[in-house]
């Protein structure tokens, strides 16, 4: 992207810093711009006599932002995002022709489940676009609110009171173990639920959830033996164990199956599992992210059904 005025301030350095602060190295974003890395950095030399800062510095075989280019990333950026909408044209993108990386953040769950026919339909539409995914981040940084993705999708909590969010679909929570469970044979009770060895997923490393409000309801108490950092990881620990895991009946339950699990209804009085999108409004009236929210909601729309009407 170049933007050229007739000012003191170059507008094209701005954009040239925040690719240098998105890929780390002056050969990403040279990559990015489409311009040779003696050029890039030359413009970092510029950046750096116009800061009077560093702004990246060598670390071991990598570069580093510092402080003060961490503190601008997100100012600069938002900068370029608007300057971008400035002299887009109107309307509609074509994707055919977009040529653009989004960035959005999903459970690894979702991720496995929905991933392949998204970036099917993605590469059909709009073969210069590429995702990168982002797993479960720490509760105190706000993805959508500093940039750092564009969309967000999953059972959306924590986000800040002016963000976009629209609703997919209300799922339920399911038992999931290896074919052959003993727990299968007849029906299953609060109690026999409770009494079996449990394995959770969470990339936080949550022991408790919802499961274990309802069966404290009860009078229960289960035994979470251990919990692993990603879906599939859970997933191949159950088909070889008698332990007991939890998952979404609508969005999981065919991963399971491919995995060669079982499912069985949960006794329990337990809240839905929320599906929704969510995205920062400085993204609002920009054609290509609409494009893009059409394409994930039309893709989870086609594979996981629709509660919206």
């Amino acid at each position: 992207m170049q933007l050229n005025v007739n000012s003191n301030l170059d507008l094209n350095l701005l954009v040239a810093l925040d690719a240098l602060l998105e890929e780390g190295s002056v050969g990403g974003a040279a990559d990015r711009l489409d311009l040779s890395s003696p050029a890039m950095s030359r413009t970092l030399g510029r950046i750096r006599r116009t800061l009077g800062d560093p702004v990246l510095v060598r670390s071991g075989r990598t570069m580093v932002p510092t402080p003060r280019a961490l503190a601008v990333r997100a100012e600069v950026h938002e900068l370029v995002v608007r300057a971008r909408a400035v002299f887009a044209p109107a309307g509609e993108t074509d994707p055919a022709r977009l040529e653009r990386t989004f960035t959005v953040q999903a459970d690894e769950s979702l991720v496995v489940r929905l991933g392949a026919p998204l970036l099917t339909r993605m590469r059909a539409e709009a073969p210069g676009v590429s995702l990168r995914f982002l797993g479960e981040g720490p509760q105190d940084v706000q993805f959508l609110r500093e940039d750092l993705a564009d969309l967000e999708l999953g059972d959306i909590a924590g986000t800040g009171p002016e963000t976009r969010i629209e609703p997919f679909l209300e799922d339920r929570f399911v038992g999931v173990v290896r074919t052959g469970h003993p727990l299968l044979d007849g029906g299953v009770t609060p109690a026999g639920f409770a009494a079996a060895d449990h394995l959770n997923h969470s990339r936080r490393g949550r022991f408790t959830g919802p499961i274990d409000t309802a069966l404290a309801e009860h009078g229960l108490e289960r035994r979470v033996v251990a919990v692993y950092p990603t879906f599939a990881s859970a997933l191949l620990a159950l088909l070889d164990t008698d332990f007991v895991g939890i998952l979404g009946e609508r969005v999981h339950s065919a991963t399971a199956r491919r995995f060669g699990l079982a499912t069985f209804p949960i006794p329990l009085d337990l809240p839905s599992l929320r599906l929704s999108l969510a995205w920062h409004p400085r993204y609002e009236a920009d054609p290509a992210h609409a494009w893009l929210r059409g394409l994930v909601g039309g893709v989870v729309r086609s594979e996981l059904g629709d509660d919206t009407g």
